[in-house]
């Protein structure tokens, strides 16, 4: 074969990938691997803790014509499986404070990454990952979807114009409903040691868009947080405790508006209640009963290396969903509403084929609106036109899986969206930085928990 078309058919050879941690979010990535990103990427295996999720990924595939099952692997034969398999990239969606052991040795076995957010849970695993990055060469991406959802790249456009100036100040408020909020403190995210807290699991998110945004990062952090709504305790002094340690099967549970109900969801059947006689994991635990160790009311104080500030809080028992985010500038303000829900139907957990959390389409009659107003000194207030984004995240899933796995020819990608392993670790800076506030009650310099 000529030279030419042997150096062709090299660029041409499918990366070989394989997505280790079976759970919900891991059918985005297996489904775009197997589906419009096929033709660049070969799904050549699976790997959990659980053979019977990896088998219901596997019926989804197949259920598909034309599509085959893919190999599955048991987690201790993770390395066995990019020997044999010859895997190129490897998608980690795994319990979080699991994902730096399969980075690490992902890439220490030649293999790039993607990993879904938050990187990791604690500042030595961050560390792990970012020494094994740059002694392996390899690259780390991690999954922000929200830096490619349309309306907060119109934000970042805006203020890297300069339209509002120099940014002084940032305030960020985030609402999690009673559905979607109520999820975390059902499932293995309510044990501080599984996840890092909401501080860490969730507001990763949205520290890295102010990251990204203001091209900065934290250096102090002053934060208070509790558990002030869900938890035993609460639960009792409010009336809303009832007698169940997980709703399936329990009279007790009828009629509670906070208890999911996994048999009347064909995903949540087959992913989690059909597995347990595995693993013995419960996805459906009483967000008022013993074990909750996260907090679900959190303000957050930030100074950045820039000079701005941000006041950030996060609630996770809120009404409706969504997100109100203002940027104070020496030349005016910028103001950011996004109402995912408006309100949250008392049935909407317990309906059948519903699931615990919704987005988008999804949602129906709870769907709100986005707004986007640029408030520039001596001006009337002007609303910043973005289309609606299709999809997950406000359209951020679909864009950042093309970004990830498809061909960036034509989209140069000058916002900066790509997320690396060191973006990772900032985000995540802010979150470990406020868990050690909440703790000892002082500011912590964000340098003396991580150096990045």
């Amino acid at each position: 074969m000529p030279l030419e078309n042997v150096r062709l058919e090299t660029v041409r050879r499918r990366r070989r990938c394989a997505v280790v941690g079976l759970g919900a979010r891991a059918r985005l990535f297996t489904e775009a691997l197997a589906g419009p990103y096929a033709d660049r990427i070969e799904l050549v295996g699976f790997c959990d803790v659980n053979a019977h999720r990896m088998a219901v990924h596997n019926d989804w595939l197949a259920a598909d014509p034309g599509r085959e099952p893919v190999p599955a692997y048991a987690a201790e034969d993770f390395e066995l499986m990019l020997r044999e398999e010859r895997v190129d990239l490897v998608v980690v969606c795994s319990v979080d404070r699991t994902h730096d052991q399969y980075i690490v040795r992902a890439l220490e076995a030649g293999c790039d990454v993607v990993t879904e957010k938050p990187m990791t849970t604690d500042a030595t695993r961050a560390r792990r990952i970012l020494d094994a990055q740059r002694r392996t060469g390899r690259d780390v991406r991690v999954a922000f979807n929200y830096r490619y959802n349309p309306v907060h790249s119109a934000v970042r456009q805006c203020i890297a114009a300069g339209e509002i100036g120099e940014v002084g100040s940032v305030h960020f408020e985030w609402l999690l409903d009673l559905r979607h909020g109520a999820d975390y403190f059902r499932r293995w995210h309510r044990d501080k040691a599984n996840s890092g807290g909401l501080m860490v699991h969730k507001a990763t998110h949205h520290f890295d868009l102010v990251n990204w945004w203001l091209g900065t990062s934290p250096e102090t952090v002053f934060a208070q947080g509790g558990l002030f709504f869900y938890g035993e305790s609460a639960g009792r002094r409010r009336g809303l405790a009832r007698s169940y340690t997980r709703a399936h099967g329990a009279p007790a549970a009828d009629g509670d508006p906070f208890a999911v109900r996994l048999a009347d969801s064909p995903v949540l059947r087959s992913l989690y209640l059909d597995a347990e006689g595995e693993d013995g994991y419960h996805r459906d635990q009483n967000v008022f009963g013993p074990g909750v160790s996260i907090e679900d009311d959190m303000a957050v104080l930030v100074r950045y290396a820039s000079g701005a500030t941000l006041t950030y809080h996060l609630t996770a028992y809120a009404p409706w969903e969504g997100y109100r985010v203002s940027f104070n500038g020496s030349s005016g303000r910028l103001e950011l509403l996004v109402e995912e829900t408006t309100w949250v139907r008392p049935d909407a957990v317990g309906s059948e084929g519903s699931s615990p959390v919704m987005h988008g389409s999804a949602v129906g009659e709870e769907a709100g609106r986005t707004e986007l107003l640029l408030r520039r000194f001596w001006e009337p207030p002007r609303e910043v036109k973005v289309a609606a984004g299709e999809g997950g995240h406000g359209g951020g899933d679909v864009r950042m899986l093309a970004d990830l796995f498809g061909s960036r020819t034509g989209d140069p990608d000058d916002l900066g969206r790509a997320a690396d392993a060191t973006d990772g670790a900032r985000s995540l800076v802010t979150g470990l930085a406020a868990n050690r506030s909440f703790e000892t009650g002082a500011v912590v310099r964000a340098r003396d928990l991580l150096d990045v």
